[in-house]
């Protein structure tokens, strides 16, 4: 019997990856929705006996979603595929009656032993048939890679964001990651867009592998020091430069280490990264600007901005990759959907 199976991500590149990653041996019908508002009606029409829902969407998210799903009691199961892997956004969709939670990119096997745990599927882990099945070669372009960009620093992201949580014993709230391609000369205002305060701090972190470099900046705003101090067990004994200077590095390094490592894995490329350089202290965004290096004609930003509302904290991470690099990225990308 054939079964309709919806796919919920504002991603192009991630639907397709899901869909990719579905045995071959399993009998679907598949449906495709870009936010939790088009899926809710998706499942009201039918075509969700089983659903593979995203979190970080537009419109309405994944939570929100889930949340529809469970007061109106719809009628699908629901799989949750995401890049933010929290213990605590995996508890909170399991108890909103998710049946089960996968981090992105999808272990195909992960897949296979969930579907058959509960019963939708007995056969093989395979997915070589699906892949020639649903292989759609969209044409070349900048939308196209810049949503692929998007969907790799969504995994980066959630994997960065759990170890600042793990750390701080808090849950990161992560954005839709902000993906431009600018010139050097619009850094400035794409750096300014990410931090609105007049008094910021920063540091970067270079790094390069197999023909791909780039530079990720952490920003900081001066309020945030006390209490990220506070949730790291800091005393704060020492000198006020000193204590800064702590949160400020061990947060970027934690950040950008776990960043890196999941860009790595996309990526198939190993990266090495040079010492953090403090490029300012609260001071504005021209001197972070003046004391940045990095002087690249194009430039690929991905401007991720993380929260922990409880804490009235903020700090944001910024990605810049030369536009000679985005080539061998971008294909390497595609070379996990075909």
């Amino acid at each position: 019997m054939t079964m309709s199976v919806l796919i919920c991500d504002d991603s192009g590149f991630a639907r397709r990856q899901m869909a990719r990653s579905i045995p071959d041996g399993w009998d679907v019908e598949m449906h495709f929705a870009q936010n939790g508002k088009e899926a809710i009606e998706c499942i009201k029409q039918g075509k969700a006996d089983v659903m593979f829902l995203d979190l970080n969407m537009p419109v309405m998210d994944g939570y929100q979603t889930m949340q529809v799903v469970k007061d109106q009691d719809l009628p699908t199961l629901v799989i949750v595929v995401s890049g933010d892997v929290q213990p605590e956004a995996h508890s909170k969709m399991l108890g909103l009656g998710a049946l089960a939670f996968i981090g992105k990119p999808v272990d195909n096997q992960k897949l296979t032993d969930i579907l058959r745990q509960y019963g939708l599927y007995s056969g093989d882990a395979s997915c070589v048939g699906r892949t020639q099945a649903v292989a759609v070669i969209e044409p070349h372009s900048q939308g196209a890679e810049l949503d692929a960009y998007r969907e790799m620093a969504n995994v980066a992201m959630g994997r960065a964001g759990e170890q600042v949580a793990k750390l701080l014993g808090e849950f990161i709230q992560l954005p839709i990651p902000n993906v431009n391609l600018i010139t050097n000369n619009e850094l400035h205002m794409a750096i300014s867009d990410v931090k609105s305060s007049d008094s910021v701090s920063a540091v970067s972190h270079g790094f390069i592998g197999a023909g791909i470099n780039g530079e990720a900046l952490v920003l900081f705003n001066d309020a945030n020091f006390f209490n990220m101090g506070k949730l790291l067990k800091y005393s704060h004994k020492s000198t006020d430069e000193e204590f800064e200077l702590e949160v400020l590095m061990d947060i970027s390094n934690i950040l950008v280490g776990a960043c890196l490592n999941a860009l790595s894995e996309q990526l198939h490329v190993t990266f090495s990264h040079n010492h953090p350089i403090i490029l300012g202290r609260h001071c504005d965004i021209d001197q972070v600007l003046e004391n940045n290096s990095q002087r690249w004609d194009k430039i690929l930003a991905i401007e991720i901005a993380y929260a922990i509302s409880s804490q009235d904290i903020q700090f944001d991470l910024l990605l810049l990759f030369p536009g000679n690099a985005m080539g061998l990225m971008y294909e390497k990308l595609v070379k996990q959907t075909h």
